[in-house]
């Protein structure tokens, strides 16, 4: 395979983290957040710190996924009482100011970012799979999650928080819990993301990119792992198979996502399951 092909494989690979621990917080806790970049950011500057000052891979991955899951800590402790509204504003706020904050400081490379990042000696196809590897464990465990007692504290959360309480769910916690996992998955995203550029700039972690990724969620189906997996799929290669429209993607995908909460709002998985249903009574 090409070169090209690895990087695609890569970009998708990291897409499809971010998607689905973007769904963990919002589609399975019911919290939505449009500051997911920030999380992802502040994995990959960490990560990239320590791959400077000549870590090894798995300790500045490791510590990229503890700085996005303490941000995300942070972030959700003293959100943990907003909702809807209030919430979606905060985490905006948020991602403006991580890239506000990253783009002043001269010892993050302020606009030019940090490059020269020193490579992970795995090359391009070792980077792809190890990308690849960690993209189908963020999808085990949401999977297992989604089975799970948690999944199901988490589903009630999100679906009813007053009857939720009603069952003895500590509903700040478990929101909190699904934030930090998320924000954490992210966080390693930024990692993985490090190693495959070799330089970051604050422009790769801006809110476009929360708002694309929220797209892949809701037109993948709120709370559905393999709809947001083929989401991602779908919204990373249509780019690349239609590079005329590239200028037009935020365009494209606001039209998009009108006409899934307009016509489906369950998404693709939304789709999928109405199909079904409708070809067991035929």
């Amino acid at each position: 395979m090409t070169l090209y092909v690895y990087s695609l494989l890569s970009i998708l690979g990291i897409n499809i983290m971010l998607a689905t621990s973007l769904n963990l917080i919002s589609g399975f806790c019911g919290q939505f957040s449009l500051g997911h970049g920030a999380f992802y950011g502040a994995g990959a500057y960490a990560a990239a710190l320590c791959a400077v000052a000549g870590y090894p891979v798995p300790v500045a991955l490791l510590v990229g996924a503890l700085v996005g899951g303490a941000l995300g800590f942070i972030v959700g402790f003293a959100s943990v009482r907003l909702r809807e509204d209030f919430l979606v504003v905060t985490t905006i706020g948020v991602s403006f100011l991580f890239v506000g904050f990253v783009r002043k400081q001269k010892w993050l490379g302020a606009e030019m970012g940090i490059s020269k990042i020193p490579a992970s000696g795995l090359g391009p196809e070792g980077n792809a799979l190890m990308i690849l590897l960690f993209a189908a464990a963020t999808i085990a465990l949401c999977l297992y999650l989604n089975r799970s007692w948690l999944g199901f504290a988490f589903r009630a959360v999100g679906d009813d928080e007053q009857a939720a309480r009603t069952i003895a769910i500590p509903v700040s916690t478990y929101k909190l819990l699904a934030f930090t996992i998320g924000t954490a998955i992210a966080g390693l995203a930024g990692g993985l993301y490090t190693y495959f550029t070799q330089f970051i700039v604050p422009d790769s972690f801006t809110f476009i990119l929360s708002v694309t990724l929220m797209a892949m969620v809701v037109i993948g189906g709120l709370g559905s792992t393999w709809g947001v997996v083929i989401a991602a799929i779908i919204l990373t290669l249509l780019p690349e198979a239609f590079r005329f429209i590239n200028d037009y993607r935020l365009l494209i995908y606001g039209g998009v996502l009108m006409l899934v909460m307009r016509f489906a709002p369950g998404g693709l998985a939304g789709i999928a399951t109405s199909l079904t249903r409708r070809l067991r009574k035929a």
